[in-house]
């Protein structure tokens, strides 16, 4: 009998012991790949799949955001250095627990995995395909470590909302999650909403995915950072060329498309193999915006952008790259807003309702410097 079976075996023989009780406190989630999951009892060890996962579960599980993390990818660190800082000094645990690799590298060692004795292993759904070619549902579910797969990235009109409140039933808080959506939804329509009403003109915009970190001229299709520019009242120019949520089109149709508006997408990315040029914005960045408006200004010297309506008339932004796999995209929604229609959403402050939202559900304070402009004082 291999390993895998004896463990199967095993888990059979004690759950044939269980008392009563602890079937009484069985759930069921289903997750975004539609598939229903059982869990016999209250989850007290999950492992993050995506160190990022992190955005998401912080506002659930408030008073300690590490208390059921018992491993995490290391992207937290790699993608948004600040964001890991702030975290791991409000709950030095964080600092302490292990790195796993990437799954869809194959970097992932399944025996780390065994080894901390996780209940549910969390992973976006970007990563079904490769568990699927691994079989690594089947070897899992014989120790007994559930999968369950939840989106803020891919899908995030149809995913932001049950991936929430699939966490609110993992980690035993589902009001939290409720609330958390509830917040999602209200700010989105302080923007939709007026778009509604006022119905202006949608300016062409390019979105620059991780300029400096990817060549140009990575951007975004028809979701993601592309849908909230659609939300914000903006045409993404993404989704001319892109099926897909991301993807990449060759500088001479950039020019060729001559937008009205480029925003381009950064974070700390300095613990980033090969990172260099970047743009710096995400929390804690404030403090540094003279050098990030200088990043941004040099990007724009690249002949894709130089000619463009956007680059002659000042409207060059960059925005927290994190948004896009967070369920904070009400917050980039509204300043992209901000940015397409400034007279209508002149009275919108989103620094004001990110600060909101920190300090309603998060454990850590507001640190601004989520974007910033190519000319000062706009």
């Amino acid at each position: 009998m291999n390993f895998v079976k004896m463990l199967a075996v095993s888990a059979a023989a004690i759950a044939g012991f269980m008392p009563l009780s602890a079937w009484a406190q069985s759930f069921t989630v289903k997750d975004v790949a539609g598939r229903e999951v059982t869990f016999d009892k209250p989850v007290e060890r999950v492992i993050l799949g995506e160190g990022r996962m992190l955005y998401a579960v912080a506002p659930i599980e408030k008073e300690d955001a590490f208390a059921k993390i018992v491993g995490w990818r290391n992207d937290l660190w790699t993608t948004d250095k600040d964001g890991f800082n702030a975290y791991v000094e409000k709950f030095p645990k964080g600092k302490d627990l292990p790195f796993l690799g990437n799954l869809t590298d194959g970097t992932l060692q399944t025996e780390t995995v065994v080894k901390l004795h996780p209940d549910v292993l969390l992973l976006p759904i970007g990563n079904k395909a490769a568990a699927d070619e691994v079989k690594l549902e089947d070897m899992l579910n014989g120790i007994g470590v559930k999968i369950v797969y939840i989106d803020f990235r891919e899908h995030i009109l149809a995913n932001t909302e049950p991936s929430l409140k699939i966490l609110g039933q993992i980690f035993g808080h589902e009001d939290r999650a409720e609330a958390v959506a509830a917040f999602w939804k209200e700010q989105l329509a302080r923007v939709t909403d007026r778009l509604k009403a006022a119905n202006p003109p949608k300016p062409n915009v390019f979105m620059y995915r991780a300029a400096g970190l990817v060549e140009c001229c990575g951007t975004f299709g028809p979701d993601n950072f592309g849908l909230m520019v659609d939300w914000a009242g903006g045409h993404n120019l993404g989704s001319d060329f892109l099926p897909g949520y991301t993807g990449s089109i060759n500088a001479e149709q950039v020019v060729a498309s001559n937008p009205d508006v480029i925003v381009v997408t950064g974070s700390n990315w300095s613990q980033t193999k090969n990172a260099k040029d970047f743009v710096n914005v995400g929390p804690n960045a404030a403090a540094t915006f003279d050098d990030s408006r200088k990043a941004l200004n040099t990007l724009m010297e690249n002949p894709a952008f130089t000619g463009s309506r956007a680059v002659a008339g000042g409207n060059v932004h960059a925005i927290w790259h994190q948004f896009y796999t967070s369920p904070y995209q009400f917050v980039a929604v509204q300043q992209l807003a901000k940015w397409f229609h400034p007279n209508l959403f002149a009275d919108l402050d989103p620094d004001a309702t990110f600060k909101e939202f920190h300090e309603k559900f998060l454990p850590v304070a507001y640190q601004p410097g989520y974007w910033v402009d190519a000319k000062a004082g706009q």
